[in-house]
């Protein structure tokens, strides 16, 4: 044989000499035939060639929605990718009112799923979703979290750090809670005005500025950065306080004001949930289970919610919504025992 005379060493080299001297024949070529496109093709693909920084760079450059680097974000852990009373998990429920609103199918290409446990994060994967697995440093965040359990409000902060991170990033976001229903893109209704640093939701009404941080809009900048930096000190200070009503001080304080930042609140019109319906069937863009203790009942109300909105687009008549009874009740169901 050709090579029989040669040790594998031997051998190796030469086919790697072989190989370098067919890459400098195509490169030599090239650059001969054309050394301004030849370069400048070399260095096309050099340019195109990403190396992410770590998993959530990976997440957050492939949900982004197009060179707007947008992302929509929400997040789940063991209590909401596993069935309750009816068979229905909060993230399917969640998923199906993007298959059932208007023009929100496509927008879960830009969905990033932020996974507070591997069960979640498995079930995500499973779905074929853009997902993240966040980092929570021995804290088991895997249960349900009543609503202002200290496990609960750890969450939240959770939360707010790794949001924090994505805008130090570059990346705008809109963040969501799965307990809400997207039955149109919010996008249209978001105010076009770019100095507007952030967009908000509330629980009712907009005076007095009932924010609620289920779902709001911010664009990275210089001030958002800051804000978020400010309102996760904040919590070494605030103990028992859950996020939301951190940043509302903040607001109330003229923190907001102080770095410049432009806030709009969006109308419970729009924006609607269980503390204040929206009237109009017809301009509703989401709806969140707010004013609701534990997950059985919102999934409950919830798949009222899709029947209601299914009602509504088969026949284009405005109703009233089903009653929200079981989140009602919730607060008052004190046999309840949160989901392990």
């Amino acid at each position: 044989m050709l090579f029989s005379n040669y040790s594998s060493g031997n051998l190796v080299v030469a086919v790697a000499l072989l190989f370098a001297g067919a890459l400098y024949i195509c490169f030599s070529s090239r650059l001969i035939s054309d050394p301004i496109s030849g370069l400048q093709h070399n260095f096309n693909i050099l340019r195109t060639i990403k190396f992410p920084v770590d998993d959530l760079e990976v997440a957050l450059d492939s949900a982004a929605i197009g060179n707007n680097k947008t992302v929509i974000i929400t997040m789940v852990n063991k209590a909401y990718v596993e069935e309750v009373e009816g068979g229905m998990t909060m993230l399917d429920l969640f998923l199906e009112s993007f298959w059932q609103g208007e023009g929100t199918v496509p927008l879960l290409d830009h969905l990033m799923v932020v996974a507070a446990d591997q069960t979640a994060y498995d079930r995500c994967r499973f779905k074929r979703l853009h997902c993240y697995k966040m980092e929570t440093e021995g804290v088991d965040l895997e249960g349900e979290k009543v609503y202002m359990s200290d496990d609960f409000i750890e969450m939240m902060w959770r939360r707010t750090r790794l949001l924090l991170d994505v805008l130090r990033r570059g990346y705008h976001l809109l963040f969501t809670d799965t307990d809400v229903m997207w039955l149109r893109s919010p996008f249209s209704r978001l105010s076009n005005n770019w100095t507007l640093d952030m967009q908000i939701s509330v629980d009712s009404g907009i005076e007095g500025h009932l924010i609620n941080t289920g779902f709001y809009y911010v664009r990275s900048s210089n001030r958002t950065i800051s804000l978020f930096q400010k309102w996760y000190d904040m919590r070494l200070n605030s103990t028992g306080m859950k996020e939301q009503d951190v940043l509302k001080n903040l607001l109330d304080s003229g923190l907001f004001n102080q770095l410049g930042l432009t806030v709009g609140f969006l109308n419970t019109t729009h924006f609607s949930g269980f503390c204040q319906d929206s009237t109009d069937m017809g301009a509703v863009t989401t709806v969140h289970a707010n004013c609701c203790r534990h997950i059985s009942a919102k999934v409950f109300d919830l798949t009222l919610v899709l029947h209601d909105w299914k009602r509504y687009k088969a026949s284009l008549v405005n109703t009233k919504w089903s009653p929200h009874a079981k989140c009602w009740g919730s607060w008052n169901d004190t046999q309840y025992t949160p989901k392990t």
